[in-house]
């Protein structure tokens, strides 16, 4: 086995789709995670459409973050596969419809809850270990400081609880990993930042694979 290996948690679209992309095009052999069946196989399309020598492979897991069990069952395959986890790019994400903080909808704020904060906290105890069996590892997280910001209660809220579990187990590796990267990703044409600000002109926004590929370098 030559490629090194990943995971991709959300790779169905956005910039996990991107990243996904991204590192198969250049040797990776990625485990694309996501709920939605459609789009790993749009990714997988493209992936083998592009594929040039020396290119990676993917391994499409449709399955849903939030199940324990799933997950539990995945990183065993992995281990059992492989032995090891060369990198994890954490890109799952609930973006709640924006709304004041008192106007919160229940089911909302618990997916946001269990999608961008619980389940998080369940899976870096269950990929540590790959990681660790791997020199140089890396763990990736997408930071998107909007806590407080009015209307993104829900999603402001547990995506601070995630990047907070992140830099907690970013200091507690530093001297003996994994190594986690937590870093901004530049404005991006995506969907869901349409939903955020409908009516915003994407003429400046960042390609969405130009910023893959510059995180990409980071790892």
């Amino acid at each position: 086995m030559t490629h090194r290996i990943a995971l991709v948690t959300g790779a169905s679209r956005g910039l996990g789709f991107a990243m996904a992309e991204t590192l198969a095009a250049r040797g990776w052999h990625v485990v694309a995670l996501a709920r939605t069946v459609g789009g790993l196989e749009e990714l997988d399309d493209r992936v083998k459409a592009k594929k040039q020598p020396g290119a990676g492979e993917l391994t499409l897991a449709p399955m849903d973050i939030t199940n324990d069990d799933a997950m539990a069952h995945l990183c065993r395959s992995i281990h059992d596969r492989w032995g090891k986890l060369d990198l994890w790019v954490h890109a799952a994400i609930h973006a709640a419809p924006l709304a004041p903080a008192n106007f919160l909808d229940k089911k909302d704020w618990d997916k946001s809850v269990a999608t961008n904060l619980r389940a998080t906290g369940i899976l870096i105890p269950m990929i540590a270990p790959l990681l660790q069996a791997s020199e140089g590892a890396t763990a990736m997280f997408f930071n998107d400081p909007r806590g407080g910001n009015m209307y993104f209660g829900a999603y402001g809220a547990t995506k601070a609880g995630q990047i907070a579990l992140a830099q907690s187990w970013q200091a507690e590796g530093a001297k003996i990993g994994p190594r986690v990267l937590i870093e901004t990703p530049a404005p991006m044409a995506t969907a869901t930042r349409a939903r955020f600000f409908p009516g915003e002109d994407r003429a400046p926004l960042a390609d969405i694979h130009a910023e893959a590929a510059r995180l990409v370098a980071l790892i």
